[in-house]
């Protein structure tokens, strides 16, 4: 089947998370930004998660859709009726699940059930489209809580009418995370046939990740690097051979940055709003980011910022591995964020270890990102491995250098300012005396503020918005239907 260019289509969009209902990472934001792009094209999106207790219905005006959805569970042909709750708070029409032994917790992952918590909301997902008697020509799952859903399509969902025209797209955000679980779990989703093992499957067990992978018309991920890194044993966490099998259905699409959330002009955290034009007004910015952090106010020293989870992907041990030579620079370095508790005890040290040049807030606090990223002169992202990251988007949008390590999005998003186009300060390999390397041209080029000003203002400039890749998304969604449906 061919769909012209200008061709609406439907799309169901399944999701863990979505901003501005429910966020612990930056799938959330992705689920926000690219079905209102996705839109915005003219097509079909509608967004479908679960309800968990945490949301406010109130605040985004969530109303029951009527009557309940009855999910059908496990082999024995037992039916569980869920709540639907919908809201256009988004301008995208937004779908949630309400089961309350499943979602109705303080957290959004975390527990041992995970695994069944997510095949519910799969099979909910299933029996939801049938139920409104909306057939999309897309469903587009993300991350390991959506793979029971292709591998469901791919086996029992054949021998239905309803679901077998039905092209997939699967999402890989991050491939750390795989949701391994034991293969009992298959009949509680109501999988009849035996199941060929993957390659990648430990014995008696189940990975949705790589079931997603191995089953979707077609797969991505959020960055054209990090789609050729996870080819590798280096990046592949152990799904390299399946994915290598798959290539030829692999692309990579950049992750957007929605303008109108993260814009300088109008951001209402900032001390002192201000665009490419006006850069002497970030000097505020800096001020009151080295107040809220206890530094002293000192305009010619360079402010460098980690803003972010403090776990080993993000690759914060380069940080304490260097300390003592970093802040021999002479530079002050505020810290943001939360993660592995032995990282949170590393950094909290750090303001009585050099005081005077090092702020650290163990917490997550959006408000403050904004000033830092509106105040600091280089943002920090020296990542192990990123798979698109929008840090360095918000950073170089907000006027602060990135200075990222050159994996993934990084690599896509920052060119170092070597180069004719430069953008920031790009290291390799994963070492501190690179990183330290990356440091001092970073101090280098501080000391001569026309020339710094020139590589802002450049950074400034660089268009992230969702709309190029939302037209990749198009594009592969054709994809999608032309293979599922030849």
């Amino acid at each position: 089947m061919k769909l012209s260019r200008r061709s609406s289509m439907e799309i169901l969009y399944a999701v863990a998370e979505a901003a501005p209902f429910v966020k612990v990472g930056g799938l959330a934001d992705v689920a926000y930004g690219l079905p209102r792009a996705l839109r915005a094209l003219g097509h079909d999106v509608r967004v479908i998660l679960p309800r968990y207790r945490t949301i406010n219905g109130s605040a985004y005006d969530l109303r029951p859709l009527r009557p309940p959805l009855p999910v059908p569970l496990g082999l024995t042909g037992e039916t569980r009726f869920v709540e639907i709750e919908v809201s256009e708070a988004t301008g995208v029409p937004t779908y949630f699940i309400w089961e309350e032994h499943y979602f109705g917790r303080d957290e959004v992952y975390g527990y041992p059930d995970d695994p069944q918590r997510f095949i519910f909301f799969c099979r909910a997902v299933l029996a939801f489209m049938r139920h409104i008697n909306w057939r999309p020509q897309v469903l587009h799952g993300n991350d390991w809580h959506t793979g029971f859903l292709f591998l469901w399509l791919a086996t029992a969902g054949r021998r239905d009418r309803f679901y077998r025209p039905i092209a997939t797209v699967f999402t890989i955000h991050n491939m750390a995370y795989q949701g391994i679980t034991g293969d009992a779990l298959l009949a509680f989703g109501g999988i009849h046939e035996h199941v060929e093992r993957l390659e990648v499957e430990p014995p008696g067990h189940v990975n949705w990740l790589a079931r997603g992978i191995a089953h979707a018309d077609v797969v991505n991920t959020v960055s054209p690097r990090y789609a050729r890194e996870i080819l590798t044993p280096e990046f592949g966490f152990g799904l390299e051979p399946l994915l290598q099998r798959r290539a030829d259905r692999l692309f990579g699409i950049l992750n957007g940055l929605d303008p109108e959330a993260w814009d300088p002009r109008s951001d209402p955290a900032l001390a002192a709003r201000f665009d490419a034009e006006t850069l002497e007004r970030r000097a505020e910015n800096k001020r009151a980011a080295q107040h809220a952090f206890g530094l002293p106010f000192r305009k010619e020293v360079p402010l460098f910022a980690l803003i972010g989870r403090l776990i080993e992907q993000k690759g914060v041990e380069l940080l304490l591995e260097t300390a003592d030579a970093l802040f021999a620079r002479g530079i002050q370095v505020a810290i943001l964020g939360t993660g592995m508790p032995e990282y949170e005890a590393a950094f909290a040290q750090w303001p009585s270890r050099f005081p005077g040049q090092a702020g650290v807030r163990i917490a997550f606090d959006e408000e403050l990102s904004r000033l830092l990223y509106g105040g600091a002169d280089v943002f920090l992202m020296p990542s192990k491995f990123e798979p698109c990251g929008l840090g360095q988007m918000i950073a170089m949008r907000y006027g602060a250098l990135p200075l990222v390590h050159a994996v993934g999005g990084l690599a896509d998003t920052v060119r170092d300012v070597s180069q004719e186009d430069g953008t920031g300060f790009v290291f390799a390999p994963f070492t501190g005396e690179a990183f330290l390397a990356a440091v001092d041209r970073a101090l280098a080029l501080y000391r001569d503020p026309a020339a710094w000003r020139v590589i802002q203002r450049r950074a400034m400039a660089q268009d992230f918005s969702w709309a190029a890749s939302a037209r990749a998304y198009e594009d592969l969604y054709r994809r999608a239907i032309a293979w599922h449906n030849p």
